[in-house]
């Protein structure tokens, strides 16, 4: 074996330079480590790496190169262990090799401004079935750019990315990450997420990156006991050895009290935003990063250094990428998530709000009128952490709900007829308060036009239902036009302020009113009937007098052909207090539809 020297290059992984490659990794209970590759034969003796302290080892090769492939066999004790780099950012496969990855790319000039809270519609994508043949390997970050002009024109401006960290297989929903630094091989590499972030950025579309840090693998995790060393059979180095390890994906979670395992973590999280330039993370199920069993209020099996390692990185984030965000998963409704580091919370910015996906779709999915309980709609509505009305991420599909024993909305209200009349009508009432309710709106792909089958990772979207449904996908740009104030009229939806001011449970009517400054083109009234009944002459209070127009009707004809086309006039307010407001007025609306006015002057 060659005699070795440690790296002249900082950095972990493999790191391409002007005379060649440096190496570098932790294996602390190694005894020997050297680098074998395509550059070397694979030879066992050609690069030993040099150890340095706290248990790293280094070294610099002349003769390696971006592209050529390589793993590290690590000698402990009598075993030899061949290992693929836990930092490769790049692999062939998931028990294949690693790759030298060039991080040279042309980002161009423009600089992609995220979108602000209070603006944000997200996408949530799977690029294994996002734009996909039945029958054939998973769709890729190629195709997927393919669709970016439909999302564009749909009014999206940020798409959350299913994990795309290379995992076991072709097929996955991501949240078995084998190899955190690497994009999945089967979607085309590192390089062709780089060129599917430009390419949404070049259609004004923020990509938001979904990581996975409460757990790891639990398949194809070359991690795992990394350099031979382990307590009570458990994961080694990377992992926690004792009673925190068990998470419900196996004994994987990684051990967040150890220097090195925070440092892995923050790096990756860094990475993403920084070579791959997107505009934020959103972590999954952070509440298994802060508690053993993903719980409030359990301080027993609470892990402390998971918090604080959530902390680090969002502090560092904040500092370091103006306008990026972090999005926590955690479905606890802990309002301590999205609390600045400075009061003890963990700094994210916003979170999945179960408060109001679970409510709604329980409303919407009701067989029977009379069990719409419109309080619960009214608490779903208005439902905030520490008073902000956009750190909550606020949807009625997302992968989890449309998968697992549970699916689409559509079909959820009909089981056996999932593009029927009232599947139609009920699902554009969860739609039409994602998008004028106080919050981030998301919707999952494929929602758009009526997608009805649960969510597995072979069943490609059916993009004939964009014809099928046209005039539901149409619905779906009007409500994301009105949410964006694309025409200037309805500048409340993006406000701050929200009154619940008109509940009736016995009519199953809500309305609300949303504001920012107040005034007209900005002061937004928004109607919903949750009955099968159409209502004449219905009064409710308006926040000011005059005409005001309407600007949405769910029961247009122009969105479906079989809907009633209740025609929906333009309201009068005048002087008269009702529901709590200084001015009244009457309106028509037909069954299951939503109405939404505003004011030109």
């Amino acid at each position: 074996m060659s005699s070795a020297s440690i790296s002249t290059h900082e950095g972990m992984g493999s790191i391409p330079y002007k005379e060649g490659t440096s190496f570098r990794v932790w294996a602390p209970h190694a005894d020997k480590v050297s680098v074998i590759g395509s550059f070397n034969n694979w030879s066992k003796t050609a690069n030993s790496m040099a150890r340095e302290d706290n248990g790293y080892w280094s070294c610099d090769i002349p003769e390696a190169k971006a592209g050529d492939e390589y793993r590290y066999l690590i000698v402990s004790g009598s075993r030899e262990l061949s290992r693929i780099d836990p930092y490769a950012r790049e692999v062939t496969s998931s028990v294949g090799n690693a790759i030298i990855h060039d991080s040279v790319f042309d980002w161009g000039e423009a600089a992609f401004q995220t979108p602000a809270l209070n603006e944000m519609v997200i996408y949530e994508m799977h690029i294994g079935t996002f734009n996909d043949q039945p029958g054939g390997p998973p769709g890729n970050l190629k195709s997927a750019i393919e669709k970016l002009p439909y999302l564009e024109e749909l009014g999206i401006n940020a798409i959350e990315v299913m994990p795309p960290m290379e995992f076991a297989g072709g097929f996955s929903w991501g949240y078995n990450p084998a190899l955190i630094f690497a994009i999945e091989s089967d979607y085309g590499g590192s390089r062709a997420f780089k060129e599917f972030v430009k390419a949404a950025h070049d259609h004004g579309i923020a990509v938001l990156f979904d990581v996975v840090y409460n757990h790891f693998g639990p398949s194809d995790l070359d991690i795992w006991q990394f350099d031979g060393w382990s307590e009570n059979d458990a994961g080694g180095i990377y992992f926690y050895n004792d009673w925190r390890s068990q998470t419900p994906w196996e004994e994987t979670r990684p051990d967040y009290g150890r220097e090195e395992v925070r440092h892995y973590i923050r790096d990756n999280a860094i990475m993403w935003l920084d070579e791959y330039q997107v505009d934020g993370l959103r972590w999954d199920m952070t509440a298994f990063i802060r508690n053993v069993h993903g719980n409030n209020n359990n301080p027993e099996h609470d892990i402390p250094e998971g918090w604080s390692l959530m902390q680090w990185i969002n502090d560092e984030i904040k500092v370091r990428f103006s306008g990026k965000i972090s999005i926590a998963e955690d479905m606890k409704g802990n309002s301590f998530l999205t609390k600045v580091t400075a009061e003890g919370g963990a700094g994210f910015d916003a979170q999945w709000d179960p408060d109001f996906v679970h409510p709604i779709r329980e409303t919407i999915i009701s067989t029977e009128d009379k069990a719409r309980n419109m309080d619960a709609v009214r608490s779903a509505i208005t439902h905030r952490y520490d008073k902000e009305p956009f750190n909550r991420i606020i949807y009625t599909e997302s992968h989890d709900e449309v998968a697992n024993g549970k699916t689409r909305v559509p079909k959820e209200i009909s089981p056996g007829d999932a593009g029927n009349w009232a599947a139609k009508k009920l699902s554009i009432l969860g739609a039409a308060l994602v998008f004028t309710s106080p919050g981030i709106p998301m919707i999952f792909q494929g929602q758009e036009f009526l997608e009805d089958d649960w969510f597995h990772d072979k069943d490609p979207i059916d993009w004939t239902k964009k014809d099928t449904y046209s005039g539901i996908l149409q619905m779906y740009r009007d409500l994301i036009r009105l949410r964006r104030n694309r025409d200037g009229t309805t500048g409340g939806l993006a406000g701050h302020h929200i009154n619940v001011y008109h509940v009736n449970d016995k009519n199953k009517v809500i309305a609300f009113h949303r504001w920012n400054n107040g005034g007209p083109r900005d002061d937004v009234i928004i109607v919903v009937n949750m009955t099968n009944h159409t209502f004449e002459g219905y009064k409710i209070g308006f926040s000011r007098a005059g005409n005001w127009e309407v600007r949405f009707n769910s029961d247009w004809s122009g969105y479906d052909p079989t809907f009633s086309n209740h025609r929906v006039k333009d309201v009068m307010a005048k002087r008269g207090k009702k529901d709590g407001m200084p001015f009244s007025g009457v309106i028509g609306i037909g069954p299951y539809s939503a109405v939404i006015l505003s004011q030109d002057s």
